[in-house]
C-alpha cells in the first residue's frame, strides 16, 4: 500500500514540476570510424512558432512519437504493449494518410528490408509478425559474397541451411502489418494520421514556473500538445533534430542506389542472398518468390542514371553482366588467392564452402526502378531533456548489409526498455539522465556497426591490386574459420 502511495505521488509530482537532475552526460558523443574525416555540420533549426506557450489550447500525453514510418510505429506498438504503461497516454503522430494493405498485390514492390533475427523476435513481441507473415515474406538460408577482382568468396548459413538467416519483407507490407496491429490497440494508443507537425518547442533542463516543463508538438492546423517524452522517427532530415541543434556527422558517396524487380530466367528455390563486389560498388540480388528477385545496385550516381533509362533487354543485360563477368584481374593476385585458398583447404577441407552460381535475369518489372542518393550520417547525440531520437533520424548506413532499419528497430527495443524501467521505478521518463542510457547503449552498437560498413565500403571501392590481395585474402581466411564466421552473423544478427 505505501509503494502504491509512493509512486502515486512520484508520478503526480513529475506531471507537476520539472524534475532537475544533475548535467552529467554520459554516453559517447562521437563518431570516428577512423576511414576518413566526416564533416561535422549543424543544422539550424527553423524559426520557432510565433505562438506562446499560453497562446495556443493544448492537450497532454505522457508519450509521443513524431513519424509514423516502420520504425515510428514499431515504437508506438512498443510502448503500447508495454504494462508496465499501461494507462498511459501514447500518440503516434503521421504526417500521411493511414497505410494498410486491403490485399496484397499481385507485384512486388523494389522497396524491401532484410529483417534480422532480432528484429522478428521484436515484431513478434509486438504483435505484427503475424499480421506481416500472412501477407508476403521470403525467409532465405544462405548468403554468398564474393569479389569481382578475384576468386574470393564468403558464404553465411546457419546449421547446414536448417535455418533461416534472414526474411525478405517489402516495405509496404511491413507498414501494413503494423498499422493492422495499431488498429487492434485502441484505448493504449492514440495515432493522428494526416497530421502535419509545423514544429516544436523543447524546455530547458532547469525549467522555471514562467516556462512550461514539457515538450510541446505545435500541429500545421494550429493545436499544441504537451509531453512528457517526445520521440522523433522523423526521418534522416528530422525536424526534432534539428531544433534541438543536435549536430550530425555526414557526408555523401557521391553514389545512388539503383532498386528493381527482377524476373528470373527459370523457377528456383531461391533461397539464397547474392552480393558481389564491384569495382564500382556492390551489386546485391535478393529472393522475392520462386520466380522473383528484389536488385539493391549501389553505383556511380551517372551510372544509375544511365541504368534508369535502358530499355528493359540492356537492363537486364547489364544486370546478368553484373554478376557474371570476368572484371580486371591481376595475375600475381590471382595466384596468391589460388595458393591460400589451396593451405585452407589442406589445413581445414570442411571449412570452405563450395561456390554457387546466381540465377539468370530474363525481364524487369515495368515501373519497378528507381535510384536513391547514397550517404552516411550519425547524429552526436540521441537524446535531450524530455526528447529522444530514433532510427534514420539518428543514424543513417550504406545499404550493402542490409542494417540500416534494422539499427531502428534496436533502438526501439533498447528505448521501450529504458523508459519502462523508468516508469517502474517512479523516475521521471522524460530526464535526460535516464534517457541517456538509451543514447549510451545504442551508440555503443551502432558506432561499430557504421565503422565496419564504412570499412567495407572502402576497402571494396578500389581495384588496387594490393587492397585486393589483403581483402580477398582476409576474406578467405574469414571464410574458413566457422566460429568467427558465427561471431559476424550474431553481430549483424541482433
Amino acid at each position: 500500500m505505501s509503494a502504491l502511495f509512493c509512486r502515486t505521488t512520484v508520478r503526480a509530482f513529475i506531471r507537476s514540476k520539472s524534475l532537475r537532475p544533475d548535467t552529467r552526460r554520459l554516453a559517447v558523443r562521437t563518431l570516428s570510424s577512423g576511414v576518413g574525416e566526416p564533416q561535422q555540420t549543424t543544422e539550424s533549426a527553423p524559426p520557432p512558432p510565433e505562438e506562446t506557450w499560453e497562446d495556443v489550447p493544448q492537450d497532454f500525453y505522457d508519450i509521443i512519437v513524431s513519424g509514423g514510418g516502420m520504425v515510428g510505429a514499431a515504437m508506438a506498438l512498443a510502448l503500447g504493449s508495454d504494462p508496465v504503461l499501461l494507462g498511459r497516454k501514447i500518440l503516434m503522430l503521421d504526417g500521411g494518410p493511414r497505410r494498410v494493405l486491403t490485399q496484397v498485390p499481385d507485384s512486388f514492390s523494389s522497396r524491401v528490408c532484410s529483417l534480422t533475427p532480432g528484429t522478428v523476435q521484436l515484431l513478434q513481441d509486438i504483435g505484427a509478425w503475424d499480421h506481416i507473415n500472412k501477407m508476403r515474406v521470403r525467409p532465405y538460408k544462405r548468403m554468398q559474397v564474393w569479389d569481382a577482382c578475384s576468386d574470393a568468396m564468403i558464404t553465411f548459413d546457419r546449421d547446414d541451411l536448417n535455418e533461416d538467416i534472414a526474411h525478405i519483407v517489402e516495405n509496404d507490407v511491413i507498414l501494413s502489418g503494423l498499422m493492422q496491429q495499431l488498429d487492434g490497440m485502441q484505448g493504449l494508443v492514440d495515432v493522428m494520421f494526416d497530421t502535419k507537425v509545423k514544429g516544436y518547442k523543447l524546455p530547458s533542463k532547469a525549467a522555471d514556473g514562467e516556462e512550461s516543463p514539457w515538450a510541446r508538438v505545435i500541429l500545421e492546423d494550429g493545436r499544441a500538445l504537451d509531453t512528457r517524452l517526445l520521440i522523433g522517427a522523423d526521418g534522416p532530415k528530422s525536424l526534432l533534430r534539428q531544433t534541438a541543434n543536435i549536430r550530425q556527422m555526414s557526408w555523401s558517396y557521391s553514389q545512388a542506389g539503383v532498386v528493381a524487380t527482377l524476373k528470373l530466367s527459370e523457377p528456383t528455390v531461391n533461397n539464397v542472398a547474392w552480393q558481389r563486389f564491384l569495382p564500382t560498388g556492390p551489386i546485391a540480388m535478393l529472393p522475392l518468390s520462386e520466380t522473383h528477385s528484389n536488385l539493391v545496385w549501389s553505383t556511380s550516381a551517372e551510372d544509375a542514371e544511365m541504368l534508369l533509362q535502358m530499355q528493359a533487354e540492356e537492363f537486364v543485360e547489364a544486370v546478368n553482366s553484373a554478376f557474371w563477368q570476368d572484371y580486371k584481374r591481376e595475375a600475381a593476385v590471382d595466384s596468391a588467392v589460388q595458393t591460400v585458398q589451396s593451405i585452407l583447404s589442406t589445413i581445414s577441407p570442411g571449412g570452405t564452402s563450395a561456390r554457387q552460381l546466381p540465377p539468370s535475369v530474363s525481364d524487369v518489372d515495368g515501373d519497378s526502378r528507381a535510384m536513391f542518393p547514397l550517404g552516411l550520417g550519425h547524429a552526436t547525440q540521441y537524446v535531450k531533456h524530455r526528447m529522444a531520437i530514433i532510427g534514420d533520424a539518428a543514424h543513417r548506413v550504406h545499404p550493402m548489409a542490409g542494417q540500416g532499419v534494422n539499427l531502428g528497430f534496436g533502438d526501439v527495443s533498447c528505448l521501450r526498455q529504458v523508459v519502462s524501467d523508468a516508469e517502474a521505478s517512479g523516475e521521471d521518463i522524460g530526464s535526460v539522465d535516464r534517457l541517456l542510457e538509451y543514447e549510451t547503449k545504442r551508440q555503443q552498437a551502432v558506432i561499430p556497426m557504421m565503422a565496419a560498413i564504412e570499412g567495407l565500403h572502402r576497402l571494396y571501392s578500389s581495384d588496387n591490386p594490393a587492397l585486393v590481395l589483403l581483402r580477398s585474402v582476409g576474406l578467405q581466411f574469414t571464410n574458413a574459420i566457422k566460429p568467427l564466421k558465427n561471431e559476424i552473423m550474431g553481430f549483424a544478427s541482433k
